[in-house]
């Protein structure tokens, strides 16, 4: 392929268009509030947390979909009130999709790209949901539209193909073979740059083909998300559409590129930021949209006149297909979706930023003019001179036979050439016309069906993947599993599932469900092991997380809205099962406030998020004899912070060795990410092992530890924290007291005894004449007091294993560094015996705010056998003069160079004495342990009457 003429360039930058989506069902029942606002192509977004935090970003185009809307009659989403704000579909295809049209019609590749957060909208604008067309549809409609109308002045060929990269594998969703391992090759052609290597390109003369051939890749997409335990939220789905114009008239054809491109869900690529996965994130799952986003930012940066080394279109599958279309040859166009709710506010202001810096990109297209063309103008032109140099032999009179033939047989030759190429695309064009009748067939058997029996639909996180596929429940029993041996078995696929998972019955218009041993069956929410009749729009879940909706008898339906029961009904259910739904976190907060926090529905929507992935980790844990156990946990649930304000809760994932009972926390996005790389080991060591059946290569070598995303080296693992609160120290009274250390969930972790000691600068304590009446007194004075922690009783942590051990940490006032009391091991009610001194030289109104309205948290951490202790951090850490006691409130504290000096020499020094105390520790332990054993020896040698041997009496007389 080349261009017409280089004359013909152009610069044009990435038109780039934003649309705000109205609330889903989520947002609603959370009472969210809209944080984004439109003027014209302006966008502003506001920071729920900080009102006076806003933002304002300016684009080509700006959709606002969010509100003003009625469903008319036909079941169309259009404007309340005619001249309203709402941008309906078909606001945004005259917005977009026409430019788009009109481009590729000119000659142009042509590019639209979708963008935005799972659930924002992206398949909705490009693919739209039952009568509310999309971008992609409208468009071919279009395009079918034009070509009829001039069919007289141009004959137009229409190819077309989808494909899915999933996991840096391109799959052919139209393909009609088995896949091939490792999925398709993207090779790179001088001519052609980057293209799909056996990609199937179907002739495609009407709109309402290429719909079918859209609802094959459809369910060629959902049943290989089933079968890969994958997510199509993390998948790149592209559709192409080659166009080719033969103008006969003028000998011109224009040929051009339609790639319709739906990215993956962007949330996947934000981290929490404060931590660090040992084993890389953003694995082949996440690398193409990664990639995508160095990509946009390296050409915006050369937009700028920055100098650019490097392009990575090479990183990626994805990129190295969209080379034209991001600074190539192509006019491109992005729709970035995004939810306009106070929840989603980190995600909607990324989608912006990524927005505004793909709007900076320049390509340079032209018109495309391709090689068949121009060898059927070749032919026609060297016939051309043929017939001419007949006539002209004719007219001289110099013809003879054997030049005739020679010309006649070339004529012959090049004729038959240009009908060749001509005919070429009538037949393919038959050819795919038979693949369409055939699937229509089937999609017409398939409705009959829906008429006659009950079946079960599927329901994916993806709703664009619902709906897909049916299975029949026939009259009599039909085994359900992996086994496919008709007639009388329906089967499936995906994790969890056995060889023969249950038995669903159709007889006398009653269907049950019996599910087999070993086998695991949800109905409603609720885990089942009997016969259980179902009833119409019953939820099933069979195996880790395959989703179902029943739909009864025809006589049963009654025109009930069944698109209220989506993946998230189907997770909330399973969650109000466990205990957790919205309405019971937010009755945490106390009462009922006008706004929900929205860390608790953050915390909500992460739960029945991770809920179906824990249980696939689960599964594949069982099937890969991994011996981890995954438990959703809420962090914070119960806790609060110094002045007893609620902790922002998250949630985490609490990881068990069953044998072992070691433990690990693992926050959300280290879970994700582990997930991802679980799922690539599970697909490369287990080759689709499911339900212990081994259907690929699974004798692998086994990863090492330290590349296994089961298994993490041991930390330290925070129990809970009490509250001492510090209100007797300004009064200087001597406190002792039991604090119950608290769990992240509000469970009871262990009694710790603790005392709270005024005292002079040498420790001693204060008396009852020293009490304070009013402790506005102590400010611009010295203060001295000790913090007693004696022991830590009833230790939960303890109970479970007795080979663990625990420390307690805490933070006073403004130290640089929190301090921790010596590892205790191996017992459950442990004596610490751990005292510190703080002095305060000039109390400060600060410090005595601070002592009165707050609280000292004491943090418990568990240790496990091969876990570091926690240290003491002592940088920053200053003594007073005597050396025994640590100066807070430094801010107060005149400066004083000797005191400094002495400080900084006592703060190492203590630093030394610390770990000389440790190391007698360890001995004192180790002789006490020896001194108990000789005591034993010289017991039992006493009572048979024999004399100690010499050197047990010396150790015992040491």
């Amino acid at each position: 392929m080349r261009a017409k003429g280089n004359d013909m360039a152009s610069k044009d930058c990435v038109k780039v268009a934003v649309r705000v989506r109205p609330f889903n069902k989520r947002e609603k029942d959370a009472g969210s509030r809209c944080i984004v606002s439109m003027s014209n192509n302006i966008i502003t977004i506001q920071d729920p947390r900080n009102q006076q935090n806003r933002r304002t970003f300016t684009f080509d185009h700006a959709f606002w979909s969010h509100s003003g809307f009625v469903r008319n009659s036909h079941g169309l989403f259009v404007p309340g009130e005619d001249g309203g704000r709402y941008a309906d579909q078909v606001s945004v295809f005259e917005g977009l999709g026409q430019g788009v049209l009109e481009n590729a019609l000119q000659g142009y590749n042509a590019t639209l790209l979708a963008y935005g957060q799972t659930g924002s909208g992206k398949s909705y604008s490009m693919l739209g949901y039952g009568p509310n067309k999309g971008l992609v549809p409208t468009l071919c409609d279009r395009l079918f539209q034009f070509i009829r109308t001039n069919q007289d002045s141009r004959q137009c060929q229409v190819f077309f193909s989808m494909l899915e990269i999933y996991n840096e594998q391109v799959i052919d969703l139209l393909s009609r073979g088995s896949r091939s391992p490792g999925g398709l090759r993207v090779r790179e052609d001088q001519q052609r740059g980057f293209y799909v290597e056996g990609l199937r390109r179907v002739p495609s003369d009407s709109a309402a083909q290429v719909e079918q051939l859209m609802e094959q890749g459809t369910r060629t997409r959902t049943t290989a998300a089933t079968h890969m335990n994958s997510n199509s939220s993390r998948s790149h789905m592209l559709i192409i559409l080659q166009l080719k114009q033969i103008f006969s008239k003028e000998c011109i054809t224009k040929q051009s590129n339609i790639n319709l491109v739906d990215l993956a869900g962007s949330e996947r690529q934000r981290s929490s930021g404060s931590e660090v996965d040992r084993l890389k994130e953003g694995t082949a799952i996440n690398l193409s949209l990664t990639t995508l986003g160095n990509v946009i930012s390296a050409l915006a940066e050369a937009a700028l006149g920055k100098k650019v080394v490097h392009i990575p279109y090479r990183d990626s599958i994805l990129t190295k297909l969209l080379q034209s279309a991001l600074g190539g040859n192509s006019r491109t166009v992005m729709i970035a979706t995004l939810s306009p709710a106070d929840i989603c506010y980190e995600e909607s202001l990324s989608t912006l930023r990524y927005a505004e810096r793909a709007k900076r990109i320049q390509n340079r297209a032209v018109v495309n003019e391709g090689p068949t063309e121009r060898l059927v103008k070749e032919l026609k032109a060297e016939n051309a001179k043929l017939l001419l140099r007949l006539s002209r032999l004719d007219q001289e009179g110099r013809r003879t036979d054997e030049e005739t033939k020679e010309l006649r047989r070339l004529l012959t030759h090049n004729e038959l050439q240009i009908r060749a190429i001509q005919t070429l695309w009538e037949q393919r064009l038959q050819e795919a016309l038979k693949d369409w009748e055939a699937q229509y067939t089937t999609i017409t058997q398939e409705r009959t069906m829906m008429q006659m029996y009950p079946y079960m639909l599927n329901v994916n996180e993806d709703p664009q993947l619902s709906g897909v596929i049916k299975l029949f429940i026939q009259d009599g029993e039909w085994d359900v599993g992996l086994a496919d041996s008709p007639p009388r078995s329906i089967s499936i696929r995906g994790l969890g599932i056995q060889e023969k998972h249950a038995i669903f019955s159709n007889q006398q218009r009653k269907v049950t469900v019996t599910p087999l041993s070993g086998s695991k069956v949800t109905v409603n929410g609720v885990t089942t092991s009997e016969k259980t009749d179902l009833h119409h729009l019953d939820r099933l879940i069979l195996g880790s997380n395959s989703t179902y909706l029943f739909i009864g008898f025809p006589s049963e339906r009654a025109g009930e809205d069944w698109a209220r029961y989506d993946y998230d009904y189907f997770q909330s259910e399973l969650a109000a099962a466990e205990g957790i739904h919205l309405h019971s976190l937010c009755e945490e907060q106390g009462p009922r406030s006008v706004q929900p926090d929205p860390s608790l529905l953050a915390v909500f929507y992460d739960y029945i998020r991770l809920m179906p992935m824990v249980t696939e980790a689960n599964q594949m844990s069982q099937e890969l004899n991994k011996g981890v156990e995954f438990k959703m946990e809420i962090k914070n649930l119960a806790m609060s912070d110094s002045k007893g304000h609620d902790l922002e809760k998250e949630t985490a994932v609490r990881v068990t060795c069953v044998e072992s009972k070691q433990v690990w926390m693992w926050s959300k996005a280290k879970f994700i990410n582990r997930k991802f790389l679980m799922e690539e080991m599970y697909q490369q060591q287990a080759g689709g092992v499911s339900g212990g059946v081994v259907v690929g290569e699974a004798d692998l070598p086994p990863l090492p530890r330290d590349r296994d995303p089961f298994w993490d080296p041991l930390e330290p693992l925070h129990l809970g924290s009490a509250h001492l609160w510090l209100q007797s120290l300004p009064f200087r009274i001597h406190v002792e007291e039991q604090v119950e250390v608290v769990g992240p969930e509000g469970s009871e972790e262990a009694i710790l005894q603790t005392q709270l000691i005024p005292c002079g600068p040498t420790g001693l304590p204060l008396g009852e004449d020293d009490i304070l009446i009013d402790p506005t007194e102590l400010v611009g004075k010295r203060l001295d007091f000790q913090l007693v922690l004696d022991q830590c009783c009833g230790l939960r942590w303890l109970k479970e294993a007795r080979n663990r051990g625990v420390q307690i940490g805490f933070q006073m006032f403004d130290c640089p560094q929190p301090l921790y009391t010596p590892a205790v091991w191996h017992n459950v009610n442990p004596v610490l015996e751990y005292r510190v001194q703080f002095t305060a030289l000039k109390t400060s109104p600060e410090l005595l705010n601070y002592l009165q309205s707050s609280a000292l948290v004491l943090e418990l951490w568990g240790l496990q056998e091969g876990c570091s202790d926690l240290v003491s951090g002592l940088d920053g850490v200053r003594m007073t003069p005597e050396g025994s006691s640590i100066i807070i409130d430094k801010a107060s504290t005149p400066e004083n160079t000797a005191v400094d000096a002495a400080g900084s020499d006592l703060s190492s020094s203590l630093h030394a004495l610390h770990q000389d105390l440790e190391q007698l520790r360890v001995t004192n332990a180790a002789l006490r342990k020896e001194n108990s054993v000789l005591r034993e020896q010289l017991s039992a040698s006493a009572r048979h009457g024999e004399p100690p041997h010499a050197a047990v009496m010396s150790v015992s007389i040491t």
